[in-house]
């Protein structure tokens, strides 16, 4: 695609950002702005293989494309909505004119269904930037209308280069038991929790050559912040709010802390092969399906209720009593549209999902493909 390569030839191969479960939104020339057409829509996303999930996002996807461009470029971007409602897109981080921060009602008027709205300003700053809907942002954000706008630096130093440059949008969801649609009234009590709105086994991993290095943009638009922890690994944290820190400022830190409407920027050299989780450290952010209602049987003794219920259900087995890891080893009966509580690993079931991959460092590798699990 001429626009796929223009960018690389402006910014640099290595630079382009990789969206795991992802994807770059394409643009054209018009006398020297760059255009980009954003499709504001209802998506059906599918989180993991059985779990189908109705979102709305932009152009077919939730989070949207990842919009990348240059420090300085001159942008255009066509919003065409068609939501089942208004709707408008801010420009998070960006600084730009107040009657294009997207604003509904304050800095213009709502894009009515089936209306475009045109965005037009020049990128003065660069850094890990988000868009994001400001109408009924409570359904809007809450059902996944959301993207990263990523603006390069115009002279980057060697510092700020990099060979492997990902981008991660973290958020939270509440799917009811068996259902498709999330419910955006729900404040805390979440229950699916999404790296680029895929949990894993489906989530992308990430796939570096050793030697090579990496960094890894984490954006939040979630109702919590996430303590982001890589294994294996000190990473130095370089930005935080889109903009990169002074290198006196920057730390090293083995997990960081994304707060709600805010972005953080981490590197490292990857020197170390091997399979390297990735994930969130709240530990209910790293399970698929929570369910807060079942009562809490840890301690107690349930054999004689399980003698007595084996009587009319032959099949029935008492669990949760001496912990959840006996439910992660089986494959148990549950409702449609809901994801087993482990899946398979290189030593048996992995008993994490929602807010987790895994950094596949390899030496030799020729390609990104996935390479399979790491052997020692």
């Amino acid at each position: 695609m001429k626009w796929l390569l223009m960018l690389f030839l402006h910014i640099g191969l290595s630079a382009a950002v990789i969206t795991p479960n992802g994807s770059t939104l394409g643009w054209t020339m018009d006398k020297g702005v760059k255009v980009f057409q954003l499709v504001a829509e209802p998506v059906e996303r599918q989180f993991a293989p059985g779990l189908i999930v109705k979102c709305w996002g932009y152009n077919g996807q939730t989070p949207g494309p990842t919009i990348e461009a240059y420090e300085g470029d001159r942008v255009r971007i066509v919003v065409t909505n068609k939501l089942p409602e208004p709707t408008s897109v801010h420009w998070h981080g960006i600084l730009l004119p107040s009657n294009m921060d997207g604003v509904s009602g304050l800095s213009q008027k709502p894009i009515q269904p089936g209306e475009q709205f045109i965005y037009e300003f020049t990128l003065k700053n660069s850094g890990t930037h988000m868009y994001h809907s400001h109408y009924d942002e409570m359904t809007q954000i809450a059902l996944g209308m959301m993207g990263f706008f990523i603006v390069h630096p115009k002279d980057p130093t060697e510092e700020e280069k990099v060979d492997r440059d990902f981008c991660i949008m973290l958020h939270e969801w509440f799917i009811p038991l068996g259902a498709r649609t999330p419910d955006p009234l729900v404040m805390l009590d979440f229950n699916y929790f999404t790296f680029n709105s895929t949990v894993w086994p489906a989530t992308d991993a990430l796939v570096v050559k050793k030697g090579e290095k990496v960094r890894i943009r984490l954006g939040n638009l979630s109702m919590d912040s996430h303590p982001i922890h890589l294994h294996g690994y000190e990473f130095t944290v370089t930005a935080q709010g889109a903009k990169r820190m002074k290198p006196s400022a920057q730390f090293e830190a083995v997990t960081v802390n994304v707060p709600v409407g805010d972005t953080r920027d981490i590197e490292f050299v990857a020197d170390t092969p091997g399979d390297w989780a990735f994930h969130c450290h709240k530990s209910h952010h790293v399970m698929n399906g929570m369910e807060h209602d079942i009562p809490n049987l840890i301690g107690v003794d349930l054999s004689d209720i399980t003698a007595k219920m084996q009587k009319l259900l032959p099949d029935y087995m008492a669990m949760g009593q001496n912990g959840m890891g006996e439910m992660m080893e089986m494959d148990m009966p549950r409702p449609k549209n809901m994801l087993p509580l482990s899946s398979p690993g290189p030593y048996g079931p992995i008993g994490m999902g929602g807010m987790f991959t895994v950094l596949k460092v390899r030496e030799g590798i020729t390609t990104y493909t996935d390479p399979g699990w790491y052997k020692p």
